[in-house]
């Protein structure tokens, strides 16, 4: 079983970028499916990202499409999200989560069996 652990999270004016990164413990990483989710204040956890075990296929949420890129590293055990041209609507806990079930991308948070404690991104406008 991996454990996550999100780091990168802070404070970005909108229109910027931020960078985040999840680093996993354990020797089964890159047999896991890897997501990015994120949760606003008073709303529930939502999709934004996912990466197939080898990187092959990836999936957006379509409110980051084209803005957000997930990529892991399966030789350092990482899984990051780059953030580019963030809006204050991004302002959310972000979430990394794992899942040994899937080899391919999943939306659902009840496809993951392995969650990090979050790491909290704020846009200012």
């Amino acid at each position: 079983q991996v454990q996550l652990v999100e780091s990168g999270g802070g404070l970005v004016q909108a229109g910027g970028s931020l960078r985040l990164s999840c680093a996993a413990s354990g020797r089964t990483f890159s047999r896991h499916a890897m997501g990015w989710f994120r949760q606003a204040p008073g709303k529930e956890r939502e999709f934004v990202a996912a990466i197939s075990w080898n990187g092959g296929s990836t999936d957006y949420a379509d409110s980051v499409k084209g803005r957000f890129t997930i990529s892991r590293d399966n030789a350092k055990n990482t899984v990051s999200l780059q953030m580019n041209s963030v809006k204050p609507e991004d302002t959310a806990v972000y979430y990394c989560a794992a899942t040994s079930n899937y080899s391919g991308t999943g939306r659902r948070k009840a496809q993951y069996d392995v969650w990090g404690q979050g790491t909290q991104v704020t846009v200012s406008s």
